[in-house]
């Protein structure tokens, strides 16, 4: 982990301590790295509640709520899907404030449309009817896209506890 994004995590840490909220997070393509990276804050505990590691469209079904009308319609890396990803990770938690990403990190999966290194990131906040959504078409290999959606999710939630 950069030391930029050490920075990043432990202000987004004190910023939700210091409201008393809590964070969710729902992974796609990261695997579950969003909340690794979370979680290795000393003094998680205190802001991070849970994530879900939802990789197959049936998992995002199953664990999430994803409707699989939405999947079948929109495809598995879409605003929809993601926006329904962080609602279901905040209706199945406590937590405050939810983020979510599905997307394509690659090397394969990709096409003409959805280019790999096309990410669909969520944020939500419980209570608040809209949920912000952002798509970014990333560069670099697997690894790479995967270390930029965290950067970009952990960015949107700075934003919104600020």
């Amino acid at each position: 982990m950069s030391s930029f994004l050490r920075d990043e995590l432990q202000d987004l840490g004190r910023s939700l301590s210091a409201r008393a909220l809590r964070l969710v997070t729902a992974e796609s393509c990261t695997g579950g790295l969003i909340a690794a990276s979370c979680t290795a804050i000393p003094g998680s505990s205190g802001w991070f509640e849970a994530g879900f590691v939802t990789y197959s469209a049936a998992a995002k079904c199953l664990m999430l709520g994803v409707g699989e009308q939405l999947i079948t319609h929109y495809g598995v890396v879409s605003e929809p899907v993601a926006r329904a990803m962080a609602e279901g990770a905040l209706d199945r938690t406590s937590a405050d404030i939810a983020v979510s990403v599905t997307g394509i990190a690659g090397p394969d999966g990709g096409d003409p449309l959805l280019p790999v290194g096309t990410v669909w990131v969520a944020w939500a906040v419980r209570g608040r009817p809209l949920v912000d959504t952002a798509c970014h078409r990333l560069g670099g290999d697997r690894a790479s896209v995967r270390e930029q959606v965290v950067e970009v999710a952990v960015q949107g939630l700075l934003a919104l506890v600020r």
